[in-house]
């Protein structure tokens, strides 16, 4: 994984990682192509976190190429809004079916995850902000 980053996402962005704002995720195909995908994040105070499961092209991606672009714009006002580029600090499957719940939860009201397919296996990926911009 690469260097560790200090940078820090501004308080007066911080919302957005709360409120059930989809992400776009932009991940880095093998001949180079950007591919953006909607998806759920939060952020535990050092790390941007999404779960996915594997063998999805952004898995896939994410697993082979580390650095990533996130964009989260608030729907009920367009001028705020939060792009972050990072690397992949980490990934794990520790806590990745608790961790889509919790998501789940966030985003839709249900705590449990229903869309999961029982044969699926989910994966945490930390991004680590490494320039943060937004309004």
């Amino acid at each position: 994984m690469a260097a560790v980053s200090n940078t820090k996402i501004p308080a007066k962005l911080l919302d957005l990682f709360e409120k059930p704002i989809p992400a776009a995720l932009v991940t880095l195909m093998p001949d180079g192509q950007p591919q953006a995908t909607p998806v759920w994040v939060d952020f535990d105070g050092q790390f941007v976190r999404v779960n996915t499961a594997r063998g999805r092209q952004k898995d896939r991606n994410m697993g082979k190429r580390a650095k990533v672009t996130l964009l989260l714009m608030d729907p009920s006002n367009p001028y705020h809004w939060a792009e972050v580029r990072g690397h992949i600090a980490d990934a794990t499957e520790d806590g990745a079916d608790a961790h889509i719940s919790s998501l789940s939860k966030k985003y839709t009201g249900n705590a449990n995850y229903t869309k999961q397919n029982p044969a699926e296996v989910r994966v945490i990926y930390k991004i680590q902000p490494d320039k943060v911009n937004g309004q």
